[in-house]
């Protein structure tokens, strides 16, 4: 059996598992949100001393410290709705990589700068038409949550755009590096905008958004983007990556998960 069957099989056995109740398809939902942030807070950190200039180490950092900060929320949002008794400490730490609900786009090791940029354009730009919706959310703690996140995350596109427009509109090098930035994070821009289970619950619900109602949002702002930066959006990749929503990853995910638990795993309790 190859790669790609492999993570067939493992996905269409997840869409045969007993339905979930409502308290669990709300939790899924509130962890798939929070698992995005947490998880692609701990990768921008890994750009602290390695960016390209100082102020850029700084910018990066606190684009990871706002995600960071949205992913507590959430967290702790899931762990009151769940009722058993785990707070964001314990969802963070102490899930293991199959219980995790990010897409792979978050996930993927640091590459060089304009790709970093491409991965930052595309998902702030989801997050940015995400949280605008979540605002009206029947969760009354969620739409709290939306409404101080767009904030956020509308530096977080405005600096990504920055940098594209900057890098694709400078150098032959600068132009072609950012090209190539956009063609390596092409293949996980798709699972941001496919439904899942409990995206359609919440939706119908009046507490979350159908991931598909953003997509055509969030192509067009990333067009606009690449076309004053006179880059190209990357042709359909033969392959993406899919299976995230059901605890499906790919191997950098375990990588990231041991550095980022190793010592709460190692201590377990403690305190400081």
């Amino acid at each position: 059996m190859t790669g790609s069957q492999f993570a067939d099989a493992q996905i269409a056995g997840s869409r045969t598992r007993p339905e979930l109740s409502e308290t669990e398809q709300h939790t899924a939902y509130l962890l798939s949100l929070g698992d995005d942030a947490l998880v692609y807070a701990q990768r921008l950190g890994s750009w602290i001393a390695h960016a390209p200039q100082i102020e850029e180490d700084m910018a990066l950092g606190n684009v990871g410290l706002d995600l960071l900060g949205q992913a507590r929320s959430l967290l702790t949002r899931a762990g009151e709705v769940e009722g058993e008794g785990r707070d964001e400490d314990a969802l963070a730490m102490l899930r293991d990589e199959r219980e995790f609900r990010n897409v792979h786009l978050v996930e993927q090791p640091r590459g060089d700068f304009g790709q970093e940029m491409a991965r930052m354009l595309w998902f702030s730009a989801y997050q940015h038409e995400l949280w605008s919706r979540l605002t009206d959310s029947a969760d009354e703690t969620l739409a709290g949550i939306a409404q101080k996140a767009i904030k956020e995350v509308d530096y977080h596109r405005d600096h990504a755009t920055q940098w594209v427009l900057r890098l694709g509109d400078g150098t032959e090098e600068s132009h072609a590096r950012m090209q190539a930035g956009l063609v390596a994070v092409h293949p996980y821009v798709a699972e941001l905008g496919e439904d899942y289970p409990a995206a359609r619950w919440a939706a119908d619900a009046g507490i979350g958004v159908l991931p598909s109602t953003l997509a055509d949002a969030v192509n067009a702002y990333v067009g606009e983007v690449l076309e004053r930066a006179t880059l190209s959006m990357p042709d359909e990749p033969r392959w993406h990556a899919r299976g995230g929503r059901d605890g499906i990853h790919s191997e950098s995910m375990g990588y990231l998960l041991a550095e980022m638990q190793h010592i709460a795993r190692s201590h377990p309790g403690a305190t400081w």
